[in-house]
């Protein structure tokens, strides 16, 4: 399921209405670090062999 242009605007705006504009750069630090560890893991993972 892909996103489009309006959908994204919606969701942005429905953020800022939630969290305000002072919260969403922490918002944002927040989930970068997270996509960060989530890439990381995701490599270490792919070497391993899942079946037992």
């Amino acid at each position: 399921m892909k996103l489009g242009t309006m959908e994204l605007l919606v969701i942005l705006v429905i953020v800022l209405l939630l969290f305000g504009p002072t919260q969403l750069p922490k918002l944002a630090k927040m989930f970068g670090k997270a996509k960060k560890r989530f890439d990381q893991s995701s490599e270490e993972n792919t070497g391993e062999d899942l079946s037992v």
